[in-house]
């Protein structure tokens, strides 16, 4: 199958750098779509992959040499029966609370930690979390139907929640936000049968669609909050060659964090440096001019500081 570009059809004004500023447009061939929707149609593979592997394991025994494939759950599991997986946003509620986890989950939330910095650090949300399907449903029927925001809070908000989270385990004694985190409740809904946890999931559904976009995972969830922390230090990033952007504004459009392009910022680090980038890769899809593209933060670095040179004061 052939894969169309995406292009204009009339004439647009000049951008900053003279050239005609081009949006995105819908390829209409089905391999054109394909490839626009290549990092949806991925992130919904892992994500399900990754339901399924839990699911598999408790209903169909699925094993390896003997061992289950992947017991537990997000908050704490273990693949083959050996690797501890531990939500490190979990443990620290647990010091919180003044309880002391078992070496076991340090080492866990010690993998958990590596391998997010490793992918990028916010990428668990855009491509793990459950919740996350549910609240892209509630944003695509809100745009079909024309649906307005009813107020808007701060992106930050959702530190404050962080913290919130935090002083409520140290006064409970409990891992606060385990024990309402829709996160949570939807993976064990989906993993161990349907029960009144849907009313979890469908709170967010309905506060997504008709109250705020983006308003759960944009603005409120504080585990959105603790990988945005991580994500600073993230090793994948998306780059962004200023020379070729035009300024179209497409990548703010479809963007669920559109906070993080800043592209003044971006123009001087050669990327997308902000911590709450999810790595979606929806302003790559969509960017007409490719200036938007995956890439290792130390290749980025390298060509940004050889490229700093060459643009105009």
């Amino acid at each position: 199958m052939s894969t169309q570009q995406p292009s204009t059809t009339t004439a647009t004004p000049a951008s900053a750098q003279g050239r005609p500023v081009r949006h995105f447009v819908m390829p209409k061939t089905l391999g054109g779509k394909l490839h626009v929707w290549r990092f949806v149609i991925a992130r919904r593979f892992v994500q399900i992959a990754v339901l399924l592997l839990f699911f598999g394991t408790v209903h169909w025994g699925w094993q390896i040499a003997g061992q289950p494939l992947l017991s537990g759950n997000l908050s704490s599991s273990k693949l083959l029966g050996v690797i501890p997986l531990t939500d490190p946003f979990a443990v620290l509620q647990i010091v919180a609370s003044l309880h002391w986890p078992i070496l076991e989950a340090f080492i866990g939330a010690g993998v958990i930690l590596l391998l997010y910095a490793l992918l990028g650090g916010r990428v668990f949300c855009a491509w793990v979390c459950p919740v996350n399907m549910v609240a892209d449903f509630a944003n695509v029927l809100r745009e079909k139907l024309g649906v307005r925001s009813l107020f808007v809070i701060s992106h930050k908000a959702r530190y404050w929640g962080l913290l919130l989270a935090l002083v409520l385990s140290l006064i409970t004694g409990v891992a606060a936000f385990e024990w309402v985190s829709p996160i949570g409740i939807m993976h064990r809904e989906l993993i161990f049968g349907i029960g009144f946890g849907f009313i979890a999931i469908l709170g967010v559904f309905v506060f997504d669609l008709l109250l705020m976009a983006h308003g759960w995972c944009g603005h409120i969830c504080p585990l959105g909050a603790f990988w945005s922390i991580i994500g600073r230090i993230g090793l994948v990033k998306v780059a962004f060659d200023a020379p070729a952007c035009t300024n179209c504004g497409d990548c703010v459009k479809v963007c669920p964090e559109p906070v993080v392009l800043n592209f003044k910022n971006a123009e001087r680090d050669g990327m997308i440096r902000a911590g709450e980038c999810t790595n979606c890769g929806k302003c790559v899809a969509v960017c007409p001019e490719k200036c938007l593209e995956f890439n290792l933060r130390a290749r980025i670095g390298g060509a940004s500081a050889k490229s700093a040179h060459t643009l105009p004061s």
